[in-house]
């Protein structure tokens, strides 16, 4: 027994110092052919500054997301102008004056709720991982969730949100009602609606593609 457990430490020693010659080998190789042909090495260096920069350049971005953010002050300087309005003539306005004020309240919100959901999505899918936000609690459940194409769809479903409240809007409003505008919002609705779920199919057919690839790559590694 002694015999056979010292003839398995030669044998692992000598296999030890195979594998070490080996690899010593290999980096010598290397390292003549980096100095007879230093044209690899600047080729190198030039490909990972010019990576860098292109990794770098996303952050040109960050201060339109700011600047995104910025935008929320006017609007929310608009809101608290309109409710002041609508506070002040409460006692004399009637209910359908009430529900159109509103109706512009609730547009403003949508709006704003638009702008965050550019910025948060567009800056964790372009720029960087809003790190600060991770562990919050007050994180919202869709953060860090919202690819492109889910950015594209929240939109959409923005914009249908507050056409609808315009078109709601008009039809409430008194006086001389004009076919032709009426038309065109209609149209323009429409369209925001149609564009959705062609977004919505694309998506799904995208996403089915990709899931008969994974499969395809699965047999072919049982294989």
């Amino acid at each position: 027994m002694r015999a056979f457990l010292l003839k398995k430490l030669e044998y692992l020693d000598t296999t030890d110092r195979h594998l070490r010659n080996g690899v010593t080998v290999m980096a010598k190789s290397v390292e003549k052919k980096s100095m007879l042909d230093p044209k690899n090495d600047n080729e190198f260096h030039i490909e990972s500054y010019v990576e860098r920069i292109l990794f770098g350049g996303r952050w040109l971005l960050a201060p339109l997301y700011v600047g995104l953010l910025l935008s929320l002050v006017p609007i929310l300087y608009r809101f608290f102008i309109e409710f002041i309005h609508l506070m002040q003539d409460v006692a004399v306005l009637e209910m359908k004056d009430i529900t159109l004020k509103v109706l512009e309240l609730l547009d403003v919100v949508l709006l704003g709720n638009l702008i965050i959901i550019v910025i948060f999505a567009g800056y964790e899918n372009f720029v960087s991982r809003i790190n600060v936000a991770t562990n919050s609690v007050d994180r919202p459940h869709w953060m860090g969730r919202v690819d492109y194409s889910g950015l594209k769809i929240k939109l959409i479903g923005s914009l249908v949100a507050i056409s609808v409240i315009e078109l709601l809007k008009d039809f409430m409003m008194e006086g001389d009602y004009d076919d032709k505008r009426q038309m065109w919002r209609i149209i323009i609705h429409m369209t925001f609606v149609v564009s959705g779920v062609l977004f919505a199919l694309m998506d799904l057919i995208a996403d089915k593609r990709d899931s008969v690839d994974l499969a395809d790559r699965s047999t072919k590694s049982e294989k």
